[in-house]
């Protein structure tokens, strides 16, 4: 059995990644089973079997008791059945009511926690267990956040797939919620073009410059094309550049100068994103919605 093979095995066996397992097989002379005790005393390897399985679907709930405080978090599981199960959703529920009880900050740190609404008292992560064994699927508490601040929060569900909060500075519930439902839609990356990682431009200028380079129009006439294709794009994922998706003629920094109000930060969740490619067009079913309203 070649390592890769191996690799892989044990990543199915114990749902580790890849570095931990190829580590951990290096390191007992590729022997599998002693791989997986290595991965258990580093703490990485899964208890249960059905770890390793790809769990994309699920739902994103926030919760909110007052207008200073919110807490948003994914919960994933393999189907969209499981996804509409009463029994997981009660546990979301709970799981978010609990986060926002203690005020976590990290998913680490909430799953050894009571879990809320459970009786008799078990923890976060037993109750997790208990409801794999229950619907059969894989079932992960994979990230959250908490947002507590001074200014006014606007919150925004898409049908359990997307969820935004988002912090003004100001008290406007209503310029808030359409932050938040505008962010839902358009995906921006950070608030200002300004934040933009200097990495992810400088990837996106060499991409420019290679498709630039292609035209053959002098070099000062192909700086100015890339420049422009630049700052189109850094307006595309800063929030402020974006038109207002429910009046595409003003930017949201137009919007927000108008109110004299600032975003302070904002979280946006989509389901399954970065596990694997979600089909559905939610941009798509958001703008609807949005147009509708």
């Amino acid at each position: 059995m070649s390592m890769a093979t191996k690799v892989k095995e044990l990543r199915e066996i114990t749902g580790a990644g890849m570095m931990d397992c190829k580590k951990a097989l290096e390191a007992t002379g590729g022997d599998i089973k002693l791989a997986i005790d290595k991965l258990r005393e580093m703490g990485i390897a899964k208890s249960d079997k059905k770890a390793g399985r790809v769990a994309a679907q699920g739902i994103v709930e926030i919760h909110q008791e007052n207008d200073q405080q919110a807490v948003m978090l994914e919960v994933n599981c393999e189907t969209d059945f499981v996804a509409r199960d009463e029994n997981f959703l009660t546990f979301v529920a709970n799981t978010a009511k609990t986060a926002l009880h203690h005020q976590v900050q990290d998913v680490a740190h909430l799953v050894n926690l009571p879990l809320m609404g459970q009786i008799p008292s078990v923890s976060v992560d037993e109750a997790r267990k208990a409801l794999i064994a229950k619907v059969g699927e894989n079932i992960n508490v994979r990230r959250l956040v908490l947002t507590k601040r001074a200014g006014t929060l606007g919150t925004y569900s898409h049908g359990g797939r997307i969820g935004v909060v988002v912090e003004l500075d100001n008290d406007n519930k209503e310029l808030a919620k359409d932050i938040a439902m505008h962010i839902a839609a358009s995906k921006p990356i950070v608030i200002t073009p300004e934040e933009v990682p200097a990495d992810v431009i400088a990837k996106e200028k060499e991409i420019y410059m290679a498709q630039a380079a292609n035209t053959g129009k002098p070099q000062d006439i192909i700086e100015k094309m890339v420049a422009g294709k630049l700052k189109k794009y850094l307006d595309e994922v800063s929030l402020l550049g974006q038109p207002f998706v429910k009046d595409p003629d003003v930017t949201v920094g137009s919007l927000l100068s108008k109110h004299r109000a600032k975003v302070v930060t904002f979280a946006r969740f989509e389901v399954g994103e970065g596990i694997e490619k979600v089909t559905e067009d939610f941009v798509e079913a958001v703008m609807a919605q949005v147009n509708n309203g």
